[in-house]
């Protein structure tokens, strides 16, 4: 069975206060739009009406029933709608993709696209100081090991901050995929640091890992947007940002740019642990060359 989207509260309301007024017609249309919001957000008022299987002057006729001059400005309230949607996170992937296309002017995507990242990098600037990249830096700097975990988005950023920990020279482990993941975890001790990436609505396996670090004593370090303040307990040191409004890209260049400078202060912080790592790396990577891949 199809379970209709949401339709957006704001339309529900106009809906709800001329009720009286609207036609068989009118109720065809609406749940048109109640079937697929951001389809509808997105066709012009004759596609509606065809899908509704009425005369395309109905949808202009609904509009100015909902007090609207015409459906071109009905269809820009619905697009508001379903860009200032409630659901600020956008749990929605294609709610996501089709507010970002709204957003962005006809041929003008790719200079959409950078605004948006560029605009949260200046947030960036304003909500994270230096104190919080210190405390990241210091609690991995102390740590025996460092476990670190991300899903989907966040999976590929905890991959790079594996990768650059452990060439600094750090005993780092990504969590993500592992066949023996109890083993490991049951392995964990309040001489390690767990670091978790964490983007949207908190998933079962990250407060799953959250509980685990709370009994064992391990320091938890958490690098997500706003949604990590829904993580209880809450854990030792946390950075919060904002990756994008709603309709916007939903940068990962925002956290990437946070785990960058967490791990370059770390370099200045262990007493040149880091640079040596590095320098003894790319030593041995040279004597494998041209055999093993970079």
């Amino acid at each position: 069975m199809n379970i209709p989207a949401p339709l957006p509260r704001a339309l529900g309301d106009l809906v709800a206060d001329h009720a009286e007024r609207l036609t068989d017609a009118d109720a065809r249309i609406v749940d048109v739009l109640m079937q697929d919001p951001m389809r509808a957000a997105m066709e012009s008022g004759k596609e509606v009406a065809e899908r509704a299987g009425v005369h395309p002057a109905s949808a202009v006729r609904l509009a100015r029933r909902l007090g609207f001059d015409g459906y071109p400005e009905f269809r820009a309230f619905l697009q508001a709608s379903l860009i200032d949607s409630a659901d600020g996170d956008f749990d929605s992937g294609a709610a996501r993709v089709a507010a970002r296309l709204l957003r962005a002017p006809t041929g003008g995507l790719l200079s959409s696209i950078l605004d948006s990242e560029i605009a949260a990098l200046q947030q960036l600037r304003h909500t994270v100081g230096d104190d919080d990249i210190r405390g990241f830096s210091e609690s991995l700097r102390d740590a025996r090991r460092i476990f670190v975990y991300g899903l989907g988005h966040a999976a590929s950023l905890s991959a790079l901050i594996t990768l650059r920990l452990r060439r600094s020279g750090y005993d780092a482990l990504d969590l993500a995929g592992m066949p023996d993941l109890a083993e490991t975890l049951n392995r964990m001790s309040a001489d390690d640091v767990l670091w978790l990436t964490s983007f949207r609505e908190p998933r079962p396996p990250v407060l799953a890992l959250r509980e685990v670090a709370a009994a064992r004593g391990t320091d938890l370090l958490l690098l997500s947007d706003a949604s990590g303040l829904r993580i209880k307990p809450a854990p030792q040191r946390r950075i919060i940002v904002s990756r994008g409004g709603a309709g916007h890209s939903q940068s990962l260049l925002v956290p990437m740019t946070v785990a960058n400078a967490v791990i370059l202060d770390l370099a200045a912080i262990d007493n040149g642990r880091s640079v040596q790592a590095l320098r003894e790396f790319r030593n041995f990577r040279a004597r494998l060359a041209p055999a093993v891949p970079r």
